[in-house]
C-alpha cells in the first residue's frame, strides 16, 4: 500500500519571527509573486526544489527547517 504524504512549512513563522521581512520582499528576492508565497503558506502549493532552496537561503534557514514531509497520521 503506497503511503501518502504532505508537505508542511514554516514559511510564515520564520518570515515574520526571525527573518522579519514581507511577503513582497522574500517574494522579489527569491524570484516569484507575492501570491506564490502566500499560497506557500497556506499549505496551497508546493514549490520546485529551486524554489524552496531560494526561500531557505534568504530566510537563512535549511531546507529541513523550512520543510516537513508528515505521513497521513501527521509522522514525520
Amino acid at each position: 500500500m503506497k503511503k501518502e504524504y504532505t508537505l508542511k512549512n514554516n514559511i510564515r513563522k520564520i518570515r515574520r519571527g526571525f527573518a522579519d521581512i514581507t511577503q513582497q520582499e522574500l517574494a522579489d528576492a527569491t524570484g516569484c509573486t507575492r501570491q506564490t508565497i502566500v499560497a506557500l503558506e497556506k499549505n496551497k502549493y508546493n514549490p520546485s526544489l529551486i524554489l524552496a532552496m531560494r526561500i531557505s537561503k534568504e530566510l537563512g534557514v535549511s531546507v529541513e527547517e523550512l520543510f516537513e514531509l508528515k505521513d497521513a497520521n501527521g509522522n514525520r
